[in-house]
């Protein structure tokens, strides 16, 4: 399978190429806007085979610069897809190839469906949101839900590792939302909350940290695809107190009409933020809290957490792009048209893919 890699040097989309670039089921295509950091990604890949190619998906010409590549699927990570449009996934309609991106924009990646008709027709399939969230995030909640009679109460939160590689455009997507208002399911209906605030020490394996309200598919999406629950939240925070309060110190900037725009900073913030990376760790999680009932009608709560350490946190994000693009080869997906990327992959087949990587996940009942 001939795979174009969007984003091929950034810090997720260099993983996803570490991943694929040894499998013989791909022949890797990689993309981004720097042929310089592509050609040091190709050197550090080690692998002759490796084309590469200089591509921006802001090229109003980019369905034209995609075809001669002839991709078979396409992989977009070259984010913040919050200010993105569907131009990708379109130019891959157009040249029959499958897509997937690591989009966690909210409006981007529930507004995908709107080229369902199209793909489906097309007989492609367009997967938006294979990330964290929905995809990993989602995949939990499905695993877990036989063990519910009612499902009331999904809470879930993520915490990385201060040192943790970051990029501009992962820092620009946080910023996008922070102090602004945004739709949350609480008690049953739709409520206004503001990013990264309503913070709280979340529990992850290694410890407490502060997080605060994000902006995510799930806040949307959960709500639908589970009926019956009554509340949808999802929160992140940074291991550093000092950097998460800052953060929330901006976001009430921003609500107060002080500063318009803290993602134009993004670049600048990411940088600041490094000066102190030997301040925290290379430990980060991921919690998911349910709440409910059991099949005797009794209260149950559980909590399913990841940790990861040895730098390895960025893994995650990366993986369930990996997952789909190895079930595509292998013709384990049948699905077509364009949807979110929910009940495409299943936990234990993200873990599976993690195996080898400092990643370690348990489930608690916290009912008591």
């Amino acid at each position: 399978m001939r795979v174009l890699l969007i984003g091929a040097s950034g810090v997720f989309g260099s993983r996803i190429a570490r991943e694929l670039v040894n499998d013989s089921r791909f022949r890797l295509i990689l993309a981004g806007r720097q042929m310089a950091s592509l050609i040091a990604l190709a050197e550090s890949l080690r692998d002759s085979s490796v084309q590469l190619a200089v591509l921006d998906v802001g090229a109003p010409d980019l369905a034209a610069l995609i075809a001669p590549l002839q991709p078979q699927l396409v992989i977009h990570a070259a984010g913040p897809f919050q200010s993105q449009d569907y131009r990708v996934a379109e130019a891959c309609l157009a040249c029959g190839s499958d897509y997937v991106d690591l989009a966690d924009g909210r409006d981007f990646v529930c507004g995908i469906a709107a080229l369902h008709d199209r793909a489906s027709a097309a007989g492609r399939l367009l997967v938006s949101g294979a990330s964290t969230v929905p995809a990993l995030s989602s995949a939990v909640v499905d695993a877990l839900l036989p063990r519910f009679s009612t499902l009331q109460r999904i809470e879930h939160a993520i915490s990385p590792g201060n040192r943790a590689p970051r990029g501009d455009a992962t820092v620009a997507a946080i910023l996008g939302y922070c102090g602004r208002p945004l739709q949350v399911w609480r008690n049953g209906r739709w409520q206004t909350g503001y990013g990264w605030m309503s913070s709280r020490r979340q529990v992850f394996p290694f410890g407490r940290r502060w997080v605060g309200l994000c902006d995510v598919p799930d806040l949307e999406l959960f709500p639908a695809r589970y009926r019956g629950v009554q509340q949808v939240l999802f929160r992140a925070g940074l291991e550093l107190k000092l950097l998460h309060f800052g953060t929330l110190a901006a976001a009430w900037l921003v609500r107060s009409g002080l500063i318009r725009d803290l993602a134009c900073h993004a670049t600048f913030l990411r940088r600041l933020s490094e000066r102190f990376l030997r301040a925290g760790s290379d430990v980060g999680g991921m919690v998911v809290e349910l709440s409910g009932c059991d099949e005797q009608g009794q209260p149950l709560r559980l909590r399913w957490s990841l940790s990861a350490a040895a730098g390895d946190g960025p893994q995650i994000p990366a993986t369930p792009a990996v997952v789909l693009a190895r079930k595509l080869a292998d013709g384990q997906l049948l699905q077509r048209g364009a949807m979110p990327c929910m009940g495409l992959l299943t936990l234990d087949e993200v873990l599976a893919a993690l195996a080898g990587f400092a990643v370690e996940a348990q489930i608690e009942n916290t009912t008591a």
